[in-house]
């Protein structure tokens, strides 16, 4: 990741305004003005480090990180590729892993895991435009989920999905009385 690409998603992400030119001035003031939007700046620039080559950079990144887990309870591992436009609803219970390529304009919500299976060289790729509702699971060796596509709350995702699509679970619940 560059430093053009890092003020472009900053700028998507943390200040919002298009039509005027991105300076760290405004960014770290919105930042620090409105807490949705802190934690994205913080993981930002802490992904920024970690990709880079210089360990220094990368031990400051982990701890950041780290930080942003304790204090968030969210931990979007160091490495995850997600193009500009992440949005996240609610900083609760969000886990996705770094073997994960996400595209542009991503939105999810709270308690959302996005991981896989096993510890192989497998993975994730969502495409852009992809809305994730609260309490999903997607979980799976490996999975390609496509252009707009909006998965439901709830829903236990293991396999892939086309683009242009809505996805979710049907749960049948039975209420039996007690005998």
């Amino acid at each position: 990741m560059s430093v053009d690409e890092l003020k472009q998603c900053l700028h998507r992400e943390v200040i919002g305004q298009e039509n005027r030119p991105f300076s760290w001035r405004k960014a770290i003031h919105t930042a620090y003005k409105k807490p949705k939007k802190r934690y994205v700046f913080w993981w930002r620039l802490a992904n920024f480090l970690y990709l880079s080559n210089s360990r220094y950079r990368q031990k400051l990144a982990k701890r950041i990180n780290r930080n942003l887990f304790f204090k968030y309870n969210t931990e979007i591992e160091l490495g995850t590729q997600i193009g500009a436009g992440l949005t996240i609803g609610h900083q609760a219970g969000i886990v996705i892993s770094r073997r994960c390529t996400i595209g542009e304009n991503f939105t999810v919500r709270q308690n959302t895991t996005i991981g896989l299976k096993s510890d192989n060289s497998n993975t994730i790729t969502i495409g852009n435009n992809v809305n994730i509702g609260a309490n999903s699971c997607i979980i799976s060796e490996h999975i390609v989920i496509g252009d707009n596509v909006t998965i439901g709350a709830g829903a236990f995702v293991n396999h892939d999905i086309p683009a242009n699509s809505i996805y979710h679970s049907v749960n049948q619940f039975s209420i039996r009385p007690k005998e």
